[in-house]
């Protein structure tokens, strides 16, 4: 038997893409393989991601100052529509009734991003004055008022000493728990015709087969039984484990690349009585040296139906590429053709080596003291800490024998289309649809550009095709039914 598409992991992108192709194509046959007994369980559970549905509303680091103090706000508009696409894609499903009670996955928390010292407020300040031209940010208020932002944030005002401060607040910002969401689309795939899901199954190798198909090497784990899978279409969305995969493909576009894994770790707050006294998510500037997955922030959750408060992430190394996988990871990535990429980009970045394991060694104290900077009045009782998720980091060839280190995603596809593989970690999950939609156009290009998927895009998809930032009526148009179809209004 040779099934149309295998997907690798059972995470929100393989989630993402085995319903999009559902949709697109009702009969297509689809194998999801899951190293672990359960379906996000890494990355996309709730515990190991920030759960911010990714809009720009709050990320100051998607909006980087200008020499001449002005602010680059493209990214964090690119960053918008494509979160736009996620939430139209989970009304859509939610409308048909295929997906559960919206409620089960998100729920409308406010972003906002908070300053303090005048360099910082000048900076939000301009910051918000670029991002009022685009109708993605029509909502969002500026305040430097300490009254007003005393109001919205009282946990961070309590004892904060006196100096200028700012904040922003986007009140339809969101909170996503992505684990029970994935969880919802693979029970959905797999109450399907054609459809299999094999949990605690490993893909450890892959060979290509003369008419075009793979073969791919699967471990039962639970038996040690292996046997050979055949697939015409190959998705590797394995998180920290994708890499070294891609490289068992042999393709020659996943030549070169390399990973640089960055852990993270949490606060949780155990106190309800503080954990009710704050409702948003408050993102503020990144230390000195801190990678952009380290950006700080004081998010209310939602997980499992109970409201939660973290603080983080505190950074860490490990040489894990999966919070459930072997402490070897880094080294068995190394190849002939990506060590020189990976000796160059880890030369070039050994002060963040050092911030990381800086990190990775704090003490309780030194944990509090970041936090007392978002709060002041934060007791040391009443936080636990937690670990947070793995994320690997793309190191990519300069072309000149180097690497650089990317903090971002990249989906590599071979050049007949056959096998996909996506690689990195910021903003991930939020942008999903967008990430798949632009793989099914670059893998099934013919069937991708005929009137029939177009026509279901734009069904399931109301802005596909359209720019939300270059038309305020389309804009507000479909954020209005999005919100009604997912119970945010």
């Amino acid at each position: 038997m040779v099934v149309d598409v295998a997907l690798i992991g059972a995470g929100v992108m393989s989630a993402t893409l085995g319903t999009l192709l559902r949709e697109l194509e009702p009969g297509v046959s689809i194998h999801i393989y899951e190293r672990l007994d359960r379906a996000a369980a890494e990355s996309s559970d709730a515990w190991n991601n920030a759960g911010t549905g990714h809009s720009g509303f709050c990320e100051l680091n998607y909006t980087p100052p200008g020499p001449d103090g002005t602010v680059d706000v493209s990214k964090a508009i690119r960053i918008a529509e494509q979160y736009e696409l996620s939430k139209q894609l989970w009304a859509s499903l939610a409308r048909a009734g295929t997906l559960p009670d919206p409620r089960s996955f998100i729920r409308t928390i406010p972003h906002m991003s908070f300053v303090w010292g005048e360099r910082d407020v000048a900076f939000l300040r301009a910051r918000h004055h670029a991002l009022q031209a685009s109708p993605l940010f029509r909502e969002m208020e500026l305040s430097e008022d300490r009254g007003r932002i005393a109001e919205l944030i009282p946990l961070m005002m309590d004892g904060r000493g006196p100096g200028p401060v700012a904040a922003t607040h986007m009140p339809i910002g969101n909170d996503v728990n992505f684990g029970a969401l994935t969880r919802s689309l693979i029970e959905r795939l797999a109450g399907r015709d054609g459809v299999e899901v094999h949990l605690a199954h490993e893909v450890r190798d892959f060979e290509r087969n003369d008419d075009g198909t793979w073969s791919l090497e699967v471990c039962d784990l639970d038996t040690d039984e292996v046997r050979t899978e055949r697939a015409r279409f190959v998705f590797i969305g394995a998180g920290g484990g994708s890499q070294p995969l891609l490289e068992k493909t042999g393709i020659p576009e996943g030549d070169g690349f390399g990973a640089f894994p960055v852990s993270g770790q949490w606060l949780r707050c155990t106190r309800p009585e503080i954990i009710e006294q704050h409702h948003c998510k408050v993102y503020g500037q990144a230390q000195v040296g801190a990678p952009p997955m380290s950006v700080p922030h004081l998010d209310t959750r939602w997980v499992d139906g109970e409201k939660e408060l973290l603080f983080g992430p505190y950074a860490g190394f490990s040489t894990k590429f999966l919070k459930k996988g072997s402490y070897l990871d880094l080294f068995r990535s190394l190849a002939f053709d990506n060590i020189g990429a990976m000796l160059s980009a880890g030369l070039d970045n050994i002060d963040l080596t050092r911030y990381l394991v800086g990190q990775a060694l704090m003490s309780p104290d030194e944990r509090i003291a970041i936090l007392r900077r978002f709060l002041p009045a934060a007791q040391e009782a009443d936080w636990e800490h937690r670990i947070a998720g793995q994320r690997v980091q793309i190191i990519a060839s300069d072309g000149d024998g180097g690497g650089v280190l990317k903090f971002g995603t990249e989906v590599v596809t071979s050049a007949d289309g056959t096998v996909a593989a996506l690689l990195g970690a910021s903003p991930g999950a939020s942008t999903a649809v967008a990430i798949m939609v632009d793989l099914l156009g670059r893998c099934f290009p013919e069937r991708f550009a005929g009137a029939a998927w177009q026509a279901r895009l734009r069904e399931l998809l109301p802005s596909f095709g359209y720019s939300l930032h270059a038309d305020p009526a389309r804009c507000a148009a479909v954020r209005e039914a999005t919100l009604r179809d997912l119970a945010l209004a």
